[in-house]
């Protein structure tokens, strides 16, 4: 039995149990040991890996290629029926949602502390707000880091996602793959990310940003002057979001410089780094998307 989280907004004792009988892939509950399944480009998982660098965690990687849909696998949509990476694995537990898998090993591994002491209702608090904006991440990820030619899910791949796994968290019909599944059929609709969903998206980000930098104004870190879990994953989501075009540095300059202060650290680099020939195509898409008035700049007017 294994401690599973929900991506919606939750108390810190708002969690749920992942039962045996929502995992069909029966193999991974005999796994001995710490085992990340991952992907290199998403997020949560560069979140999770930065976490593992900074503790000296010793893991064993299973990489889970997204953009070959192989999170839709019946192997893998039997480990997590969300059909979502990361998924950690701790001798037979599977812990299926990421700040539950930093929260989880910062309690087992308690050193070095990537919660400052005292600061635990705070930290978590701060990684719901985080949390409660992947999707615009992923929103402004497919239209402006990915391209969403390359990103929209045909019908047949939804239908598989649809009727794959056991669709059960804690032994009751799970809300999110409803949530999964809107969001990709929006996109089909919609021949992709609209305008207007961009703005509204990079709205929220604007605003979550301004917040943190007030808070940098007194330390040098989102929760006072040492790295935290919090830190983690910010720093993921604003090196995603300087990919997409979002004006990082001159509209938030506080946060910009602890943003490259990170970024100069090797454990946080090498997680996010991508090869030169991605950085070049998506330069060439941005500066398509810059003529013809779709980019991030022009759409938002920034």
């Amino acid at each position: 039995m294994s401690v599973v989280g929900s991506r919606d907004a939750r108390k810190e004792d708002d969690v749920v149990q992942l039962l045996r009988e929502d995992i069909q892939t029966h193999e991974v509950l005999d796994w001995q040991g710490i085992h990340l399944l991952h992907y290199v480009g998403s997020t949560c998982s560069q979140e999770t890996r930065i976490f593992l660098n900074l503790k000296g965690i010793e893991w064993v990687s299973h990489r889970v290629d997204l953009a070959r849909h192989e999170n839709y696998t019946a192997w893998f949509m039997g480990i997590n029926p969300r059909g979502l990476v990361p998924v950690l694995v701790d001798d037979g537990q599977v812990i299926i949602e990421s700040n539950d898998i930093l929260e989880y090993l910062e309690a087992k591994f308690p050193a070095p502390r990537l919660i400052p002491d005292g600061q635990g209702s705070t930290s978590h608090a701060l990684l719901a707000a985080e949390d409660a904006l992947h999707l615009d991440l992923r929103a402004l990820s497919l239209r402006y880091v990915f391209g969403q030619s390359k990103t929209m899910r045909s019908e047949d791949v939804l239908e598989r996602y649809e009727h794959s796994g056991s669709g059960t968290v804690g032994g009751q019909s799970d809300p999110y793959k409803a949530v999964e599944l809107e969001f990709f059929r929006s996109m089909q609709r919609n021949n992709g990310i609209t305008d207007e969903q961009v703005r509204t998206s990079a709205a929220k980000f604007r605003a979550a940003y301004d917040e943190l930098e007030v808070r940098l104004a007194s330390g040098a870190q989102l929760l006072g002057d040492e790295v935290s879990l919090v830190d983690i994953a910010w720093y993921v989501y604003s090196a995603r979001l300087r990919l997409a075009g979002y004006p990082l540095h001159p509209l938030h300059p506080r946060v910009g410089a602890w943003f490259d202060a990170l970024n100069a650290r090797s454990e946080f680099a090498k997680e996010v780094k991508e090869p030169s020939f991605l950085l070049e195509m998506r330069e060439q898409m941005h500066v398509a998307q810059d003529a013809e008035g779709s980019s991030l700049r022009k759409v938002t007017g920034w």
